[in-house]
């Protein structure tokens, strides 16, 4: 993986370069002007075949956003995605839809992204009918596989979704994901809508299938303990903006920008004898329609400089395998430190209250 795009894999499975995804807003007037969210911003990485690659930040950062652009479901405004080296926006028709079947998503809501009035085999078969090609002998195969796969038995073939539970409705979404036997498959926050109980075991099961069937993951979660255990490498999103990216281990080891120190501090810890301090992050994300113009973050650091309202940071190679995107680790050019641009933000003072003479 690499996110700036110059590191490590000569032939990566997955590639995007620049990518920027906006969504228009309504106007409320006929006349007033077009305004657009900014849901993600100039982002690239790279993602090589058979690893997991996870994909962290608070929600309406831009994750999931992210993850539709990489497997054709949601078009970038700006940039480019390479899938096994074909630029996926720029292929014909026919072509598009065989590199779409070899890209799946796991989605996050079991009891909403399976059909009510479809049975277990109406469901898992879908993918198989809409393809063709296959009899219902070979399907009906083909799903009863799947089905013991996943860790469910024959007689719930025809049952429903409303008879089963979340974690046992997410194993029949594992088994529709799987049944075209994809490359790639999108994980998006597979475990957060299940009870605590059931994490490991979906966790343990999306693992033991990409061992058996050399799949490539992309796993989005606000949970940075489970990245830390399935990820090789990591992205830190904040704002539709990459904030820090590389090796896991790098990164947990050696977090670099505030806002992934912020994350972290959040994981629970087992040991009680571990003094850790917690940092609390202040204010309300800003809005994707109107983002800071510098970084995007500056407005609730508790390090900004000078400079961060007004200059973006963009990602640099600090260490191999690690990059981070912060003026703090990076730095001001001469030119710019001449001017002030390293000077802590003096802070702002507030508001007097108006008397009650006034």
């Amino acid at each position: 993986m690499s996110a700036n795009g110059k590191r490590w894999s000569s032939n990566p499975l997955l590639e995007m370069e620049g990518v920027s995804v906006d969504f228009p807003v309504k106007r409320a007037y006929p006349f007033s002007k077009k305004r657009w969210i900014q849901a993600v911003t100039d982002v690239s990485l790279q993602i090589s075949e058979g690893e997991t690659f996870g994909i962290v930040g608070e929600s309406g950062c831009g994750k999931s956003t992210l993850a539709n652009a990489m497997i054709g479901m949601v078009p970038p405004t700006a940039g480019t995605v390479r899938f096994q080296g074909d630029d996926l926006y720029s292929l014909k028709p026919k072509a598009f839809r065989a590199a779409r079947r070899n890209m799946q998503m796991i989605f996050q809501d079991p009891f909403s992204s399976l059909n009510p009035r479809f049975t277990v085999y109406d469901i898992i078969k879908e993918p198989m009918y809409i393809r063709g090609g296959a009899s219902e002998a070979v399907m009906k195969d083909k799903v009863l596989e799947l089905l013991q796969l996943v860790g469910l038995d024959e007689e719930d073939l025809y049952r429903y979704p409303s008879d089963f539970s979340g974690g046992q409705r997410q194993r029949i979404g594992i088994a529709r994901a799987i049944i075209l036997n994809p490359k790639f498959l999108v994980c998006d926050e597979p475990v957060s809508g299940l009870d605590v109980s059931v994490h490991a075991q979906i966790l343990n099961l999306l693992t033991e299938i990409q061992k058996s069937r050399n799949l490539t993951y992309v796993f989005i979660s606000h949970n940075l303990a489970v990245v830390k255990n399935i990820c090789q490498d990591m992205l830190v999103m904040y704002l539709g903006k990459a904030m820090e990216a590389g090796e896991s281990t790098a990164v947990f080891a050696n977090p670099l920008h505030p806002y992934t120190k912020a994350l972290l501090s959040a994981i629970l810890d087992i040991d009680m004898h571990r003094a850790r301090e917690r940092i609390l992050l202040e204010g309300d994300i800003p809005s994707p329609i109107d983002p800071p113009k510098g970084c995007r973050f500056w407005q609730r650091c508790p390090f900004a400089m000078v400079g961060c309202e007004t200059i973006p940071a963009e990602l640099v190679e600090v260490e191999p395998g690690h990059q981070v995107a912060c003026h703090l680790v990076s730095g001001f050019s001469e030119k710019q430190k001449a001017v002030g641009y390293d000077r802590p933000v003096s802070p702002q003072p507030a508001p007097e209250k108006a008397s009650a003479a006034e």
